[in-house]
């Protein structure tokens, strides 16, 4: 199916442009022959299923990743390479690090659970901004100094950013003004942590994203 504003001919409904997108304004059109209500069941639809976009992921010759769900599959990517690479390698990291991902953070509870006792920083590998009055682009790995939840640990995000200076990652520090983190969850879940904020640079959050190879390999680094 597709998911269209309702009445969506141009050509038919004259307030088209003016029409504000909304749970209220828009429907899935299915691609079935369907007339009421049981015949949308008969297909095995029901209240509560979710509607997910064709994510239309593609990666350009110039280096471009552009995809729906960088925020947040491409930061997994990233935390799943590193594992995979620390394996690969037979390294061994000087203090007990964790993987945790969760597909909570959207809806605000994501980092609150199932962290590991002793557990004294937490890292979210998340989207790093980019848009108007921001330094971040697609190429660089952003450290989130604040964001709506107020700043991060200055300790952390200073060792962040030595991190970034000593690996030669290319980087930006930035204030997300509309943003929040699985770490902070976590904060609010009552763990008495240090907590900091990295990702790739992405553009167009929540919408037809876009990143850049760089801006992972930075992140790794």
């Amino acid at each position: 199916g597709t998911l269209q504003l309702c009445n969506a001919s141009i050509h038919v409904n004259g307030e088209y442009s003016n029409t504000t997108r909304s749970f209220d304004t828009t429907e899935i059109v299915l691609d079935e022959d369907v007339h009421n209500a049981a015949d949308t069941r008969a297909l095995g639809i029901e209240v509560g299923d979710i509607v997910c976009f064709d994510p239309r992921t593609r990666r350009t010759a110039s280096g471009y990743l552009k995809s729906r769900f960088l925020d947040d599959k491409l930061s997994v990517g990233i935390l799943l390479g590193f594992a995979k690479y620390l394996c690969d390698n037979h390294i061994t990291l000087p203090r007990r690090v964790y993987v945790h991902i969760t597909v909570y953070e959207e809806v605000g509870h994501g980092g609150s659970g199932s962290v590991p006792t002793g557990v004294t920083e937490a890292i979210s590998v998340d989207m790093g901004c980019v848009g108007d009055g921001l330094q971040c682009t697609e190429r660089q790995v952003s450290i989130c100094a604040k964001d709506s939840g107020g700043p991060y640990s200055y300790e952390v995000v200073g060792k962040l950013i030595d991190a970034a200076k000593k690996s030669g990652a290319d980087y930006a520090v930035d204030i997300y003004p509309h943003y929040g983190s699985d770490v902070e969850a976590t904060l609010r879940a009552g763990y008495d942590i240090r907590h900091g904020l990295i990702g790739s640079g992405v553009y167009a959050s929540h919408g037809y994203e876009r990143s850049h190879i760089d801006g992972v390999w930075n992140t790794l680094k």
